[in-house]
């Protein structure tokens, strides 16, 4: 009787490019959302990934999604507005599809954001009107966005390779190779690449809640970032009663689920008037089709006093100018350097990527989910606590290989948590 040999594993490198999308597919259903038989699914991107939608909504099916519907954004067509529209223009935004997106969150639906549009696609473009169309989108949004802020819903974020964002990556590679690596920068960063992805992402996620149970464990009353060439000096008040977050886990519909693919992120909500010192980012920002670096920045009573930026500090003073929590931090977060991300070497241009390379902070809207019962807080409960409130929610790179950061606890006593960028 002759015995059986095991096929080993076929690895994911050789496999088809259409196989390695399939299963980052069926790793945006079954991970990222842990889509549930029954539920409606809204789905954002932009034309150029209808690929990966496609199959996205294949796999949603399957795991009994009851509707899958897909709004789609198009450069060409946001270009166009800058170019031809009448000035009122950009003081307007659909509210008629806010108000439906908020009704399907409110109803059960799970959400879906694909990320990979062309990230310097409106720098050539009038930096007011800039400003002008994404408040007002802000302002049509807001519903929706508290409902995924409060973490109501499963939902979850991850990317989709794109020519033009290609191109940023790889300036100096043809265009077709330069999309197929970045696929495979995505692939890996996203631990799509294993032989059992849902068994690594539970893995991954088991280790970040170690360290946020840690973290929690301490009770900190600050962290003061401080880089060994002085650049950046920051302390950074924590909310009263935070939660440090990190990893996947439930959301208000019982659903478990992983919001941000990848992440390497222990994050919680800082204080809104108890943040003060200069930062200096690590890696430019690319906010809404421009590209900010070198941003510089001084805070005081938890507000931005003073802002700098080489490159797009016109559109950074605008976003800081939004509203009045918009010059204050919502989140705070802390990343090895030594993340996979990180050790890439890449710079992705991309907040979704480039915030899990490095610590970072977030101007704008607090998350409640870090704030203990805070999603049963309203706004005036949740401002008492520390927790900022702003039409944005924008992050930016601050953690490098000369990062340190110490917990500060009530009586002014530290204790270091990371040296030269890297846990202690």
């Amino acid at each position: 009787m002759s015995s059986a040999v095991a096929t080993p594993p076929v690895s994911f490198a050789s496999l088809p490019f259409e196989e390695k999308l399939d299963r980052f597919a069926r790793l945006a259903v079954h991970v990222g959302l842990n889509l549930q038989a029954g539920q409606e699914l809204v789905i954002s991107a932009s034309t150029e990934m209808m690929p990966l939608v496609r199959r996205i909504t294949e796999h949603a099916y399957k795991a009994g999604a009851l509707l899958v519907t897909t709004l789609y954004s198009d450069d060409e067509a946001a270009l166009a507005r800058f170019r031809f529209a009448a000035d009122e223009s950009f003081d307007h935004a659909p509210q008629w599809l806010a108000d439906g997106m908020a009704a399907a969150f409110r109803g059960g639906a799970a959400r879906l954001a694909l990320a990979g549009a062309n990230p310097a696609l409106l720098a050539g473009q009038d930096p007011a009107k800039v400003s002008r169309a994404n408040i007002a989108a802000s302002k049509a949004n807001k519903p929706a966005m508290e409902l995924i802020t409060r973490h109501a819903i499963n939902w979850s974020v991850l990317a989709s390779a794109t020519p033009a964002w290609a191109k940023l990556v790889f300036p100096d590679t043809p265009a077709d190779e330069a999309v197929a690596k970045l696929w495979d920068a995505i692939f890996t960063a996203s631990r799509a690449t294993g032989d059992d992805p849902v068994a690594d992402w539970k893995a991954h996620s088991a280790n970040l809640h170690q360290r946020v149970a840690l973290l929690n464990e301490k009770r900190f009353h600050a962290l003061r970032f401080h880089s060994a060439d002085g650049a950046t000096d920051l302390t950074v008040g924590l909310a009263d009663d935070h939660l440090w977050a990190g990893g996947g886990g439930a959301s208000g519909n019982g659903v478990f689920c992983n919001p941000n693919i990848p992440t390497e992120e222990c994050f919680t909500t800082p204080h809104k008037d108890r943040v003060d010192g200069v930062v200096q980012a690590s890696k430019p920002l690319s906010h809404q089709g421009t590209l900010i670096e070198n941003i510089r920045c001084r805070f005081a009573g938890g507000r931005i006093v003073e802002a700098t930026a080489s490159a797009g500090e016109d559109v950074l003073n605008r976003l800081i100018g939004t509203d009045e929590g918009a010059a204050r931090l919502g989140e705070v977060a802390l990343v090895p350097h030594s993340s996979p991300i990180s050790q890439s070497g890449l710079l992705f241009w991309s907040t979704l990527f480039d915030e899990n390379a490095a610590s970072h902070i977030a101007l704008g809207q607090a998350y409640a989910t870090c704030l203990i019962d805070g999603e049963t807080m309203d706004a005036e409960a949740l401002a008492a606590k520390g927790a900022n409130s702003s039409l944005i929610h924008v992050d930016w790179m601050i953690g490098s290989p000369t990062m340190n950061v110490d917990g500060v606890d009530q009586n002014g006593s530290s204790e270091p948590l990371m040296r030269a960028g890297d846990w202690v």
